[in-house]
């Protein structure tokens, strides 16, 4: 059974122009929205599927000839090279006066673009101090800052990625987090209730999955197959 206690209501949603999305959640906020903001790469699929967009926004390089001369009102074009059509994107939605922004279409294609995305969600929170939350085909990344609760459901698979601070510890969670030094060490860890609680000096990002799954396995000793009568060594 799905759950998504964690999807909100958010003030626009901008598509970026990673692999378009499948999973319900992030679909659903597509078709939902008042307001859906286009990178200029995203376009031509959000189009495609029967939308128009708010507005298209980048620097033009990524867009179609068909699309310039049939949306060219739409279309705002920034060749400053600085930032990327993401955070050119988000700039634009700031501008019309968007403050908590959903994110879609920001992974699934080059794993550097998906890493830097992610990353931009806590540059938003702390550059333009505005609710982003990116929502991908297989859960909600969101970033946040000092104590925080974060609705839930037991067994719900998360992680916690630290990205500024000295502390950083838990609640509810099966274990303790505490001031990660690398990615891979707030990973794979689960929610024990309904919801949990995160307490840091600085910024982090948890994501969370859609889905409820079976308990995770512990992380330090795998389990025997009692099938074949292998051992742990």
């Amino acid at each position: 059974m799905q759950k998504f206690q964690n999807i909100k209501a958010h003030d626009c949603v901008i598509l970026a122009a990673g692999s378009y999305p499948c999973h319900p959640a992030p679909l659903a906020i597509l078709r939902e929205a008042k307001h859906v903001i286009c990178c200029d790469g995203a376009a031509e699929a959000y189009i495609s599927q029967g939308h128009t967009p708010l507005a298209i926004v980048g620097d033009g390089d990524s867009l179609p000839s068909r699309i310039k001369e049939q949306y060219g009102h739409l279309i705002h074009t920034i060749e400053e090279q600085e930032y990327n059509d993401l955070t050119k994107a988000t700039q634009f939605a700031i501008s019309q006066g968007f403050r908590s922004i959903a994110y879609i279409g920001c992974t699934g294609l080059r794993e550097d673009h998906t890493l830097g995305n992610i990353s931009l969600m806590a540059f938003y929170l702390q550059k333009f101090n505005i609710q982003p939350t990116m929502y991908t085909d297989h859960g909600i990344f969101t970033p946040a800052s000092g104590t925080q609760s974060f609705p839930s459901f037991p067994h719900q698979q998360v992680s916690i990625f630290r990205v500024t601070g000295t502390t950083l510890s838990s609640e509810q969670l099966r274990w303790n987090s505490y001031p990660y030094s690398q990615l891979w060490q707030g990973t794979l860890n689960e929610a024990l209730n309904c919801h949990f609680t995160l307490h840091s000096d600085g910024i982090y990002i948890v994501f969370q999955t859609y889905e409820e799954t079976a308990p995770a396995a512990n992380k330090t000793k795998p389990i025997a197959n009692e099938s074949d009568g292998s051992q742990d060594t």
